[in-house]
């Protein structure tokens, strides 16, 4: 047998049956072999393959007439049938890929997941450990004290925090002094204790 089955093997046999008639193999008024000889054919039991004759009948692919075996009856019906067949198989095997898709995300999300719990765990507690572990913010025109020196704002008494560096246009100024000024789209970094990220974040962008 040329095709491979795979699937429901009656689909498959009825698949295959119009398959050959389309290519000419089987030619409208042939005659082709009983459910028994078609069974042997394909290696299949009876019933299997009078389920896929069933299937070519319904579509008036073929005529079952007493006496006379299995006759073709419509080529166009053929067409028909074999382009209906590709159409479900594709949705079928889109639906499919589009599935597998779905849960491999969420297999990702779910291992991204587990990984950023773990990494924020990790960060937590190497903070807990280690005080110069910096804090970062951004400086940004909606802070009262852009344009002004850290001195002059007094940032150390009215957070507790000590900056240890400035980033500015990607470079950075590592432990800038008392006249250094705040510019829009600096990159502060401060150490401090647990709460001092919040009470910079207050005083630099104090509510209203």
């Amino acid at each position: 047998m040329d095709s491979k089955i795979v699937g429901p093997v009656y689909q498959q046999i009825a698949v295959d049956i119009a398959s050959k008639i389309i290519s000419g193999h089987y030619s409208v008024g042939d005659k082709i072999y009983a459910r028994s000889s078609l069974a042997t054919q394909y290696n299949v039991s009876s019933e299997t393959a009078r389920r896929a004759i069933s299937i070519l009948q319904d579509m008036n692919i073929v005529d079952i007439q007493k006496g006379s075996g299995v006759i073709i009856t419509s080529c166009d019906n053929a067409v028909k049938f074999l382009k209906q067949y590709n159409d479900i198989t594709t949705i079928v095997e889109l639906k499919h890929n589009i599935l597998t898709c779905v849960e491999r995300m969420e297999q990702e999300n779910a291992y991204l997941k587990e990984k950023l719990i773990d990494l924020i765990d990790k960060t937590d507690r190497f903070r807990d450990t280690n005080p110069f572990m910096p804090f970062e913010i951004i400086i940004t025109e909606k802070t009262p004290h852009i344009e002004k020196t850290i001195s002059e704002i007094n940032f150390w008494h009215n957070t507790t925090a000590t900056i240890i560096g400035i980033k500015r246009d990607n470079i950075l100024l590592m432990s800038p002094g008392p006249y250094s000024t705040l510019k829009n789209k600096d990159i502060l970094y401060f150490v401090g204790d647990e709460n001092c990220i919040s009470r910079v974040k207050a005083f630099l962008y104090p509510e209203p």
